[in-house]
């Protein structure tokens, strides 16, 4: 009979500790990304059999969680990534996902899906907003649950977040590292929390480097629509020298309606928009943005449910997944100073 591998076996061909190994198959921190995927390679391997497949060996069944959106969220492309990586995170711990997204109907007579209802699922990731209200109505069913790029004060539940604050302030600081002061700002800061975190993290950096926002160029209910865009451009009276963009639809958006009013991008006017996404990569030029890691949000999401499941007292927690400026050919230094 074929001897079992242990963490122990995997420890000693590699000469690390076994809680090293043991880190490494649990996703737990405290050791390197390399580190990690040298024990996940080495235990394959070895034929190192994961505890989720031996659990299921014994009869025991998976554990099932739930991952619900709205339609809307469904049908972005940003949040489609995301979706994928918890998924493959998902799968990867033996566990049996269902999906289902929530269309306005059921957002406002608070119908569950009956996986949740029924109390079938041993967790639940939400992607993004739905409504508080909803929200609140997963979480009294008592089923440990996680949010996906949203929180709310009133939603006692762990969340996986970007540091929104922290990316718009070094993007708006990118901008006035470039001697722009008249640096305007668009986006619906109502629609998602993570707009006015974006919000927030503009106006820090104004006050941080002494620059007086002005409120003509301050569109905080900004509809992602081309033509309003351009019409907000058309109707002021003095042209901003750099605009930040809660994201790449609003800057692709904000770009092209520039150009048509003939202003060169960059070197009439900056523009730097925030995710990352497609729009930023085909626009012409290229817009500078922040990045944001969507695999990253997956695999925290689902560690997040794991370690709830095995700490169900412990404080709720709201994990901040850092940025990354991408530089592109959007953003130079303001000729007109």
């Amino acid at each position: 009979m074929k001897k079992r591998v242990t963490m122990q076996d995997i420890a000693d061909r590699l000469n690390i500790s076994k809680n090293s190994v043991s880190q490494a198959l649990r996703d737990k921190e405290g050791v390197s990304e390399e580190t990690r995927e040298l024990v996940k390679r080495t235990a394959k391997e070895m034929g190192y059999e994961y505890p989720a497949s031996r659990a299921k060996s014994r009869g025991k069944p998976p554990k099932q969680i739930a991952l619900i959106a709205s339609d809307r969220t469904f049908s972005l492309k940003f949040f489609g990534e995301i979706y994928l990586s918890i998924e493959q995170e998902a799968l990867s711990h033996g566990m049996k996902l269902h999906i289902q997204s929530v269309n306005n109907e059921q957002k406002e007579r608070l119908l569950l899906p009956s996986f949740i209802e029924e109390k079938q699922v041993d967790g639940v990731i939400v992607l993004s907003h739905i409504s508080t209200e909803y929200i609140q109505q997963i979480v009294k069913t008592g089923i440990p649950t996680v949010l996906v790029d949203h929180h709310h004060p009133n939603i006692q539940a762990d969340a996986v977040l970007t540091n929104n604050r922290f990316g718009a302030y070094v993007a708006v600081q990118h901008l006035l590292e470039l001697h722009h002061t008249d640096i305007a700002f668009v986006g619906d800061i109502h629609y998602s929390p993570s707009y006015q975190e974006r919000y927030e993290g503009y106006l820090l950096a104004l006050k941080d480097y002494g620059v007086k926002p002005n409120e003509e160029w301050m569109f905080c209910h900004a509809q992602e629509d081309e033509t309003v865009i351009a019409g907000y451009i058309r109707e002021l009276k003095r042209q901003p020298t750099a605009w930040f963009c809660v994201n790449d639809g609003l800057g692709f958006f904000v770009s092209t309606s520039l150009q048509r009013y003939g202003l060169n991008v960059p070197d009439d006017v900056s523009v730097c928009s925030f995710d990352n996404g497609q729009l930023s990569q085909i626009a012409t030029p290229k817009i500078t943005t922040v990045d944001i890691d969507l695999k990253r949000y997956g695999k925290r999401a689902v560690e997040l449910l794991r370690w709830r499941w095995d700490n169900p007292n412990e404080p709720f927690q709201e994990v901040l997944l850092s940025t990354k400026l991408i530089k592109r050919e959007s953003t130079a230094a303001n000729q007109k100073r």
